[in-house]
């Protein structure tokens, strides 16, 4: 025999820090202390305009995003 439980509806809201994710000894972390990612804002803007298009990813993160996917 098929029974539904009567379910109610529990909203639950968890706080969680990107940080407390990410072991303290993972090789991103050593990553990020060891360059400083801020010399590519230098290098791409002037491949960015200021006032026409969408709003651009973030170049650091992009380029982040490429050495994760080596």
């Amino acid at each position: 025999m098929l029974t539904k439980k009567n379910r109610e509806i529990i909203e639950q809201v968890e706080l969680v820090s990107i940080d407390s994710l990410v072991p303290q000894d993972h090789l991103l972390r050593a990553v990020e202390e060891s360059i400083d990612f801020n010399f590519i804002y230098d290098e791409v803007k002037d491949l960015y305009s200021e006032n026409t298009g969408r709003p651009s990813i973030d170049p650091v993160v992009l380029i982040k995003l490429l050495m994760l996917q080596a």
